[in-house]
């Protein structure tokens, strides 16, 4: 059989859909995640409990897949407005050492538009709404892709616009900074592009935005 896929955040969101999407496609995944306990075994779904601070669970996560896929969220919150946000650079610095210890290469990420080098292709009132919003947990994002851009793995950035729970069509992936832009995407879409990355090798050490 196939080596599975590792996904960090598989119970919920981008994550969830990623796992749906795999085993759609006949492709066994290690589902990863706090809550990984909840989820039902199933012969292509091997559910991993596990912290994604904690650097033993994610060693032990790695041994013997394939390709990583971070999907990791945080609960949207008040204090989001106010409080520093450290886990999406936090959780990468874990997972990237880790990655080569175990000889993994290919990890795709996900983080969102208006991370890193895409901020640039927000309008000003964008900007405004985004930073006023967003800016601590997209602060932590921009740290965590600068680490990853870094890292010498096999690794895609991908960055969805404004999700939503539509259904599985093909995204738009802009693959240049001048067609970036804002929209829809539907979370299964965005799972459709993760996969199709790693079993086509696309875009590697390449940034895209993912749009409807």
């Amino acid at each position: 059989m196939t080596a599975p896929i590792l996904i960090l955040g598989a119970t919920s969101g981008i994550g969830a859909s990623a796992a749906k999407e795999a085993t759609s496609r006949s492709l066994p995944v290690r589902a990863f995640a706090r809550g990984a306990h909840k989820l039902d075994a199933a012969d292509l779904v091997e559910p991993f409990p596990g912290d994604a601070l904690d650097h033993g669970s994610v060693e032990a996560a790695l041994s013997g897949v394939r390709a990583v896929i971070y999907a990791l969220g945080i609960k949207e919150r008040l204090s989001m407005l106010w409080e520093e946000e450290t886990l999406f650079s936090e959780t990468t610095r874990v997972l990237i050492p880790a990655m080569n210890n175990a000889n993994v290469k290919r990890l795709v990420v996900v983080t969102g538009f208006g991370a890193g080098r895409s901020k640039s292709a927000m309008s000003r009132i964008e900007r405004l709404g985004h930073r006023a919003i967003l800016g601590r947990p997209y602060a932590d994002k921009d740290r965590q892709e600068a680490l990853v851009m870094e890292s010498d793995l096999d690794w895609t950035i991908a960055r969805p616009v404004i999700l939503t729970n539509g259904s599985a069509a093909a995204p738009k992936v802009l693959r240049e900074p001048h067609e970036w832009r804002n929209g829809l995407i539907s979370r299964a879409a965005v799972a459709t592009y993760l996969l199709d990355a790693i079993e086509n090798d696309l875009d590697i050490r390449s940034d895209v935005v993912l749009a409807r």
